[in-house]
């Protein structure tokens, strides 16, 4: 084998390429009826009787679901630290204050205990974040959210497909938000969507994504737009794009066959390294975890970290923790999350890995710990 093993990577077949061509020829590229039906088709296959919106991206879903839950300066933010920056960056982005927490070490999600710790008067909002498309540990987050009157804002970005007790993602809660980046569980190129019960949230959210303009998601659905109307709070160019809706309509026909790939990638990575004392695997449910990314904890992470590259084997570090960051930086410390970050590896997972290719990672990481 030769060249280098990806740590991720968009699978796009003819399918999605036809699609993109057939909306170039009709030559209405904005927000209409490919987007419509891209929400129809999430509905539909989550089975879910939430409202569905698709938005341009999922740090803009996370943002315009704060904003339109009315989230503003002064506000706080209950956050895991350990998650990608769009997270902090859409809190922050309302004039709120992400407030850090800790995780659970065996999960990486967020520490309810924790969280309770650090709720005061100015706590608006608690964001769960389904840390590598697991959350395990979401009943607790609503039963503090209930206790304290809080919303709850899913940043479900990576759980697309994803089942918990047995239900997927998507089908209950307060508000989710999902992201359709190039290398999700499935791809509109850019993407995002925020799904609510709640009416008044949900007409917010679709006027929010088109400027504020009041009932235009409809005369876009149609083609048209609308020319004499009203705006009563702040907006954002946050719409999907039909281009992006008809790669993501491909996309969901084929969440099955991603799903069987990914989830067999991550029980064979589970069985080979269940014997290797220097790897602790995540607490997940494969069976009902649809993997985005594949994460171990790893003794001399740096150094096999190093020793994969050399061997042409990307690997990644889900994430630096935010309240490291120059901008997120607090007068406090998180020494679960910290100590995690040390040792944390996210190795190649996706749809197009061969067998051939995960077989060189695990010999090689085998190779490493000389087992």
């Amino acid at each position: 084998m030769s060249g280098k093993i990806r740590l991720s990577k968009s699978s796009v077949s003819q399918a999605e390429k036809d699609a993109v061509v057939k909306v170039l020829d009709k030559e209405y590229l904005g927000m209409g009826e490919e987007v419509k039906l891209f929400e129809e088709k999430i509905k539909n296959y989550l089975e879910t009787s939430m409202d569905v919106v698709c938005v341009s991206t999922g740090t803009s879903a996370l943002h315009l679901a704060l904003s339109a839950l009315g989230v503003k300066d002064g506000d706080e933010v209950l956050v895991p630290s350990l998650t990608y920056v769009a997270s902090y960056q859409a809190i922050s982005a309302t004039g709120a204050k992400p407030i850090s927490c800790e995780i659970n070490s065996n999960t990486l999600f967020l520490d309810v205990e924790d969280a309770k710790t650090k709720i005061t008067k100015n706590t608006k909002v608690i964001m769960p974040v389904h840390y590598a498309s697991s959350s395990k540990g979401m009943d607790e987050v609503y039963k503090l959210a209930q206790e304290f009157g809080l919303r709850v804002v899913e940043d479900a970005a990576q759980a697309f497909g994803s089942k918990r007790d047995g239900k997927l993602v998507g089908t209950e809660g307060d508000i989710i938000c999902f992201s359709f980046d190039g290398i999700k569980n499935i791809t509109s190129g850019e993407g995002g969507a925020i799904l609510s019960h709640d009416k008044e949230f949900i007409q917010k959210v679709q006027d929010g994504r088109l400027l504020g303009v009041e009932k235009d998601t409809d005369k876009r659905y149609s083609g048209q737009r609308s020319w004499d109307f009203d705006v009563n709070y702040q907006g954002f160019r946050y719409h999907m794009s039909n281009i992006m809706a008809a790669i993501g309509i491909v996309q969901i026909d084929r969440i099955e066959d991603f799903k069987i790939r990914r989830q067999t990638i991550a029980k064979k990575y589970l069985n080979a390294f269940k014997n290797i004392n220097q790897i602790q695997n995540l607490d997940f449910n494969f069976d009902e975890v649809l993997p985005h990314i594949f994460v171990i904890q790893a003794q001399q992470r740096d150094e096999l970290r190093e020793y994969c590259i050399l061997n042409n084997i990307e690997c990644g570090i889900h994430y630096k923790p935010n309240h490291l960051l120059n901008k997120y930086k607090i007068d406090y410390i998180l020494p679960i999350t910290e100590k995690i970050y040390e040792n944390i590896l996210t190795l190649p997972c996706h749809f197009d890995l061969t067998e051939e290719e995960q077989n060189t990672v695990v010999g090689k990481i085998r190779e490493f710990y000389n087992v």
